[in-house]
């Protein structure tokens, strides 16, 4: 637990980023703007790797904010830094229209980038899009 001026705050894992947002143009770009911040001062993560993570947070979340949009309800952006792996998590709450492979320009940016992507439904009304890029701390 941190504690600064008085008001005590539990401290945010170093391996795992999580934001919601809402599904707007300008929710998407402070997404993509916020994943790049906490990307940059990690060592372990190479440029290549995090240059793809800029670009899938940005297709993902622009599909949550103009596919995946219900009014009052925000999207997810979710980091996760394993060994070797970055998993980018995306949520909406359209769990009712989940996305196909091979359809949209962004899916086929983000299938391009990504070593593995996905859609997993639930819980209801949600959806998450995800994706993961390998790396490694000399590639």
């Amino acid at each position: 637990m941190n504690e600064q001026n008085g008001t005590p705050q539990l401290a945010a894992p170093d391996n795992h980023f999580d934001i919601r947002l809402s599904p707007t143009t300008r929710g998407a770009r402070l997404a993509r703007l916020l994943a790049v911040e906490w990307l940059r001062p990690r060592r372990d993560i190479p440029y290549a790797a995090t240059e793809a993570a800029a670009q899938i947070v940005a297709e993902l979340t622009a599909n949550a904010a103009t596919h995946g949009r219900v009014a009052g309800r925000d999207f997810r952006l979710a980091l996760v830094a394993h060994p070797g792996v970055l998993r980018i998590e995306v949520s909406d709450t359209r769990g009712d229209d989940l996305p196909e492979p091979h359809t949209g320009r962004g899916l086929l940016l983000v299938e391009a980038l990504a070593d593995r992507w996905g859609v997993a439904p639930g819980p209801v009304p949600r959806e998450t899009v995800w994706a993961e890029l390998d790396h490694s701390a000399d590639g």
